[in-house]
């Protein structure tokens, strides 16, 4: 069996066996096939490869400008190709278990103020059925900290208006149910009357497009970026700006991490650290404004 003809079974695989979804088996191709033109180009057998060889190709993407985040997602898909192809013996079988991308400097997400989101949402934005929705959405994502895919994913029965909750397909397909407030109750509220007037018979989709249909991910993105822009906000805003505001916000108020890691749906509480940080970041910066102190030492290092 020749490469190509094992990677086309390896995602059958996935899509039978593990259910994984469109998107997730499309990176898994990607990955495989760039990785398997490689080795291809350099005149190495996919299935008799050495570790120097799969090293090559991390060395090239990564010297190519690809980032270590994006390099260990590669090597995850190829160590699961790898590793179905052993046991298919399709392969010897080098796993490239051993093997890890080169660590990025961590990054701080980003995030706009608890004013620049009072300024984008106490605006009037309209009263047409598609205004109404990206209120909504801009509410519901960071009321409750929505993922874009959550967001796209909802139905109809995702939201429930009287408990004040929405329940959340997340990563792994685990479920999560989230309290929702009541400025974003209200703008769902508001656009569920106006979907029906555009949203096609029997659609489930809680957000739909002007066609009717359930809204693309791609679409949502772009949505929220005209959103704020219409609004005078410098700063590109999309879904996941929005999802970190909320959990920098809500852990500024409450320090309460644990809550905040199931909010957002982490399933390692690590991965929620990092707000740790930005609360630092926002407690440093009160201190040099407000301290006496942090004003002379500032002076002081000017001279």
């Amino acid at each position: 069996m020749d490469a190509l003809e094992a990677c086309g079974e390896f995602l059958k695989a996935l899509k039978s066996e593990r259910n994984y979804s469109e998107n997730t088996i499309t990176c898994y191709r990607r990955d495989i096939v760039r990785f398997l033109d490689f080795i291809e180009k350099a005149n190495h057998d996919w299935d008799k490869l050495s570790q120097p060889q799969v090293l090559n190709y991390i060395a090239a993407r990564h010297t190519s400008g690809i980032k270590g985040k994006t390099l260990a997602r590669e090597l995850s898909s190829l160590r699961h190709f790898f590793k179905y192809c052993k046991n298919q013996g399709y392969t010897n079988g080098y796993l490239i278990n051993n093997l890890s991308a080169p660590r990025d400097q961590k990054k701080l997400p980003e995030t706009i103020s608890v004013d620049q989101v009072s300024h984008l949402l106490n605006q009037n934005a309209g009263n047409q059925p598609l205004q109404l929705r990206d209120v909504a959405m801009v509410e519901l994502i960071y009321s409750s900290g929505l993922r874009l895919s959550e967001l796209v994913s909802m139905n109809l029965d995702s939201i429930d208006l009287n408990a004040a909750a929405v329940r959340i397909i997340g990563k792994g397909n685990k479920e999560r149910e989230v309290p929702v407030g009541q400025c974003a109750l209200d703008a769902v509220a508001r656009w569920l009357v106006a979907r029906k007037k555009i949203a096609k018979i029997n659609e489930p989709a809680l957000f739909v497009s002007r066609d009717g249909v359930r809204l693309s991910a791609r679409s949502v993105q772009l949505r929220i970026k005209q959103f704020a822009q219409a609004r005078g906000l410098q700063q590109h805003l999309h879904p996941h700006k929005l999802r970190h505001s909320f959990a920098t916000h809500l852990l500024e108020s409450s320090g309460d991490l644990r809550a905040v890691q199931e909010l957002l749906g982490h399933a390692d509480i690590s991965t929620t650290q990092i707000y740790t940080h930005l609360d630092f970041q926002h407690l440093a910066k009160v201190y040099d404004k407000a301290h006496p102190r942090a004003h002379r030492t500032k002076r002081s290092e000017k001279k």
